[in-house]
């Protein structure tokens, strides 16, 4: 596919550049600062990423300096013949993480909260949290996958909507009776229900209810009247469907915090130029500090569940960073995925270019890394030459075993 020998010739092109007599220094050079392509160039690209993804529908929404590029690929729903377009209806999943993490730093520079704050203050009487050793849960620890808490609460009734389990009276039930995994802020171990306490301790702090606080710090302002916990059904007759019957589309209030947010291209337009601080007729912009670096790898022992685009080069407030921020192919990212999506928002903040995209399982997986495809399209975007290929994942092979390996249901979240 074009995106693959796109790839391939910015690994040549210095190369090809020394043989034609030109220094090695000017080739590298060359290499990484060439002509930015028109942002229309991305419509190609993304259809390299929707066919190999094998999706039913697709969107791609790129920002670059004060330049917008939209584009739908697919269908919205298997059959339909009709193009995503940019107010069709989407699940965001776990990217509604970084609007949690948005609203935990506006409360921190208030001085609403603080970041070393632990749980324990926020948490209903009685109630007490888990510690290991002398270490507290703080929301810091919530907000960077690092409070060694499990990834999911288990035991959801059958048929349960997406993104509806589990409620606030359950999720403070389980928590007295956990054995962290490991001490808070020793290791980086992914969570939902992690985010899903931390929106219940923004909300204990505010004395407001969660979704009322967040659309007060950060929707409103920003005027994204389509982003929601509680779909009207004149939103939910336009949610992009996939190849699988994924449920209802219904109110999602309960996983407030880690996933239930629904969302459009046309908003998600808006939230990239916010997180690129791209303010327009003085609309706000997201102060730099929330996408910063809390856990660089050195600072912790394991990561787990973090590397779903590239390997983490440093834990942010929901927030992966892949390769050192001096570099300027550095890329700020969250991975998103559940209900039959999978969505991705990835930031170049050296060169002002975002790209977001949601994309609909199709009938069959082909196995292709759409968030890797994405790092490439946008690097491309902003004039830079493809992340170096992953190394290859160690293969254990085991003696003896005759088991039956079930695969990971389709409602877990990324």
């Amino acid at each position: 596919m074009e995106i693959m020998r796109r790839a391939r010739l910015w690994y040549l092109l210095p190369a090809l550049l020394s043989l034609c007599g030109v220094p090695a220094a000017s080739a590298k050079a060359a290499a990484a600062s060439p002509a930015l392509p028109a942002l229309q160039t991305a419509e190609e690209m993304g259809q390299d990423l929707f066919v190999l993804s094998g999706s039913v529908g697709m969107v791609l929404v790129v920002v670059r300096d004060d330049q917008v590029f939209f584009h739908g690929y697919g269908e919205t729903a298997p059959g339909s013949h009709q193009l995503p377009s940019q107010d069709s209806v989407l699940r965001l999943c776990s990217l509604t993480k970084i609007f949690t993490t948005d609203v935990l730093s506006k409360l921190a520079t208030d001085r609403v909260v603080r970041l070393d704050d632990p749980l324990q203050q926020y948490s209903p009487k009685r109630i007490v949290v888990p510690t290991r050793g002398d270490s507290p849960i703080t929301l810091v620890d919530l907000a960077t996958h690092t409070a060694g808490l499990s990834r999911e609460i288990a035991g959801a009734p059958p048929h349960t909507p997406h993104f509806t389990y589990p409620d606030y009276k359950t999720r403070w039930r389980w928590l007295p009776k956990q054995r962290l995994h490991n001490a808070p802020g020793s290791s980086a171990l992914y969570s939902n229900v992690g985010f899903d306490l931390l929106s219940d301790a923004l909300s204990s702090a505010t004395h407001k209810q969660y979704a009322a606080l967040l659309a007060e710090r950060t929707l409103n302002p920003l005027h994204m009247g389509n982003t929601t916990f509680f779909p009207t059904d004149a939103q939910c007759s336009k949610l992009l469907v996939s190849g699988h019957d994924e449920g209802p589309c219904t109110v999602t209030e309960n996983t407030a915090g880690s996933s239930g947010l629904y969302s459009t291209a046309t908003d998600m337009a808006i939230w990239l130029k916010y997180l690129l601080h791209r303010g327009e007729n003085g609309m706000p912009v997201q102060d730099k500090v929330a996408q910063d670096v809390y856990f660089p790898p050195e600072k912790l022992a394991h990561q787990v569940g973090l590397d779903h685009a590239g390997i983490p080069s440093g834990v942010g407030l929901g927030w992966i960073h892949l390769l050192p921020p001096d570099d300027p192919s550095h890329i700020v990212q969250k991975t998103g995925g559940g209900a039959g999506f999978r969505n991705y928002i990835a930031i170049n903040q050296a060169h002002h270019t975002a790209v977001f995209l949601a994309a609909t399982d199709g009938p069959v997986g082909t196995g292709f890394n759409l968030f890797y495809g994405a790092n490439d399209l946008l690097l491309a975007m902003a004039g830079l030459p493809p992340l170096p290929p992953p190394p290859p994942r160690p293969v254990f092979v085991k003696k003896a075993v005759h088991h039956v390996v079930k695969p990971a249901p389709r409602h877990r979240r990324r």
